[in-house]
């Protein structure tokens, strides 16, 4: 990724550009217009395949090659798309099993997107020649600067292709049935498979469904994916290996695993689009931005966002006044080091055409477009930021592994767990009391961290628990919260007794999980004699080696631990062992973060007023947001700087009107111990 930030010369702006629906006329006026908002980068052909390929094998690159021309002439650099993700008519009608089979059975047919069976040999033989002849045209064109795989994957099909690929798959993983029969525990309910050719794709469950069958089909969807990805990838490898490749995420996707994914590209890119509706968006966004930030340990690219409204919501509202400019600076701020939108012109027809552009219907006097505009001219100021890295001393867990066990396979105590919801509480706290986040999975490195906070993590497996354990013997902070450590990677209850695979960290064993009835609540009362409110859930907790930080007040468990602290080597568990409302939950996530000597990039400002912190070889950058639409906030600083934006000297602090942003350059700081930079 140097080359391509070298060529950028900053930070990418831009969005994704689809001539193709345009006459020629207007071409001109795009890029003209572009230069004028100050766009540097574009992504090209994402749906194009059929304007590229009308029919089988014959390609009308023409128009394709005069846009590249137009845009290098224009000094715009091209993320060029391979069009793979929209199949043309041609090839679906003339061979229909390309298409997926939904879990019910009906075929996904033609008229949507993403309108393949990602095991389908046939889809993978066209997708390999319109890649292939893509890249033989355009891998040494001097606008291109990045390729872009496809787009946003995860189609999930149910037929035939896919149970051939499921039974590859399920072979490579076990190796033999009576390996695959002991992992799926078939001898429940005599379920028990004599033959590969017996095992099928889960089904719609009727009643219900074997639970580890489902947890390994999500599994094989997100590598068969993986698998066209990297067929394309390693196509236009072939023909030039210094251009970047990658292809998009999505926020909280549930069908591919990022963290395996984002090993196998050049760097990490994300569509996201916060509902304007929601107050308290830019929360779960900020940690969908830590979390691709540390999918690779370095800056990531924002794909896609929108300038103003959207089109896939029952109600899409826009984006008000200053919005898509404080949001910007948000992801920049959590290490992205690209403003890119969908898309740059607005669509006449089709599904999105009241999906808002940087250039609206109503063109440039409108004022999505005077935002945009002042953008691209104002990124530059800030230039130097791009491609520095950041540093964390906590991290929270967010792995695909531990969300599918908990919401994709029945039978549990409650079926009703949001993974994201309950990830997004447990970061709330951390975010708004100005605390520098990583995110980490069931693999990563956890000794860089002072603290590691486990979200409900019903599922981990073997060498998770052992991370954690060393982690706390070393001296580290783990806090947990509860139904976590119980089944183990093939979704079996872990012996003896809950939680099996934390029963020696939380110091106590579980031998009841309590769901909440409808409408009940409990009270806490704290070992200082404070109270706390919980709902939802309980824990039944018999400490061993635990001290008791609450007990409930109230309930059939009244008296009974709700939150412990143990002792582990030279380090310290706190436990939830219910669902603390967000103020208790805040409190005890924070007392543990201060008793680990973390402290904030931020002291007594006000949660609305975010702080992220980049760190480059020479200079340290400060983002700082103001979230609230009415409040002026008056942020001191420890050390003089400069605000970029503005040009102005901080002189000890900055003052934030509503919906300002700053973005303070300092002389650069030693990071702290045993936490993590990155970039």
């Amino acid at each position: 990724m140097d080359t391509f930030r070298a060529r950028i010369g900053g930070f990418a702006f831009g969005g994704d550009y689809n001539p193709e629906q345009w006459d020629r006329p207007v071409w001109d006026e795009d890029v003209a217009l572009m230069r004028r908002a100050g766009v540097n980068l574009v992504t090209l052909g994402v749906f194009a395949w059929a304007s590229l390929e009308p029919e089988p094998g014959r390609f009308t690159f023409a128009w394709m090659d005069e846009v590249m021309d137009l845009l290098h002439a224009g000094g715009i650099s091209v993320d060029l798309a391979t069009p793979t993700m929209a199949p043309p008519v041609w090839l679906t009608h003339g061979h229909p099993d390309v298409l997926p089979v939904m879990e019910d059975g009906e075929t996904f047919g033609f008229g949507n997107r993403l309108h393949f069976d990602p095991a389908s040999p046939r889809y993978r033989e066209h997708a390999a020649r319109i890649t292939t002849a893509l890249a033989e045209r355009y891998s040494h064109h001097p606008a291109l600067a990045m390729w872009h795989i496809s787009n946003e994957y995860g189609p999930t099909s149910y037929g035939g292709h896919s149970a051939v690929a499921f039974r590859d798959w399920l072979r490579r993983r076990y190796g033999s049935l009576e390996a695959l029969n002991d992992a799926w525990y078939t001898r429940f309910w005599s379920q028990r498979y004599t033959s590969w050719d017996q095992i099928d794709p889960p089904e719609v469950p009727r009643t219900w469904s074997n639970p580890t069958r489902r947890l390994d089909f999500k599994r094989f969807v997100s590598d068969a994916n993986l698998a066209c990805f990297r067929m394309e990838r390693d196509i236009v490898r072939s023909y030039r290996d210094d251009i970047p490749v990658l292809t998009n995420y999505m926020r909280f996707y549930k069908h591919a695993d990022y963290w395996t994914w984002a090993a196998e590209q050049d760097a990490v890119a994300l569509d996201i689009y916060p509902d304007p509706g929601q107050d308290d968006a830019h929360v779960a966004a900020a940690l969908n931005y830590d979390l691709m930030r540390s999918l690779r340990g370095e800056p990531w690219i924002l794909m896609e966002q929108a300038a103003g409204g959207v089109s896939q919501w029952k109600v899409n509202n826009v984006k008000r006044p200053g919005r898509m400019r404080l949001g910007s600076y948000q992801a920049l701020g959590h290490g992205a080091d690209s403003v890119l939108y969908f898309q740059w012109r607005a669509s006449r027809g089709g599904h999105e055409r009241f999906h808002s552009a940087m250039l609206p219907h109503s063109g440039t006097r409108s004022r999505t477009w005077q935002e945009i505009e002042a953008l691209g001219t104002e990124l530059p100021r800030i230039a130097e930021a791009a491609g520095s890295g950041s540093h964390a001393d906590i991290a929270v867990l967010f792995d695909w592994n531990a969300w599918w066990g908990l919401t994709e396979t029945s039978g549990l105590p409650r079926n009703d767990f949001d993974y994201p919801r309950i990830a997004t509480d447990h970061y709330r706290p951390l975010l708004e009391a100005h605390h520098a986040v990583d995110t980490v999975s069931f693999g990563s490195d956890l000794s860089r961290y002072k603290v590691v906070v486990v979200p409900n993590a019903y599922l981990v497996d073997d060498a998770f628990t052992d991370a954690l354990t060393r982690f706390t013997e070393n001296g580290g902070t783990l806090v947990c919260s509860f139904f976590s450590g119980v089944v183990d990677a093939h979704n079996h209850v872990r012996q003896p007794a809950y939680p099996g695979a934390f029963r020696a960290l939380i110091g106590a064993y579980i031998d009841e999980y309590w769901p909440a009835r409808p409408d009940e609540t409990y009270l806490l009362t704290r070992a200082d004699g404070t109270t706390a409110a919980a709902d939802w859930w309980q824990d039944s907790i018999h400490p061993e080696s635990a001290r008791v930080l609450a007990s409930y007040a109230t309930g059939a468990l009244r008296g009974r631990p709700a939150i412990l602290e143990n002792t582990v080597g030279r380090g310290r568990v706190v436990y939830i062992g219910t669902r603390l409302e967000a103020t208790a939950l805040r409190d005890t996530l924070l007392d543990a973060v201060a008793a680990a000597g973390v402290s904030p990039l931020l002291d007594h400002a006000p949660a609305h007023l975010e702080a992220t912190r980049r760190t480059g070889e020479d200079a340290e950058f400060l983002f700082l947001l103001n979230h609230s639409d009415t409040e002026t906030v008056r942020v001191p600083l420890t050390a003089d700087g400069i605000d970029l934006v503005s040009g102005t000297k901080t002189d000890g602090a900055v003052e934030l009107a509503p919906l300002a942003v700053a973005v303070v350059r300092s002389e650069p700081r030693r990071a702290a111990g045993g936490g993590r930079r990155v970039g």
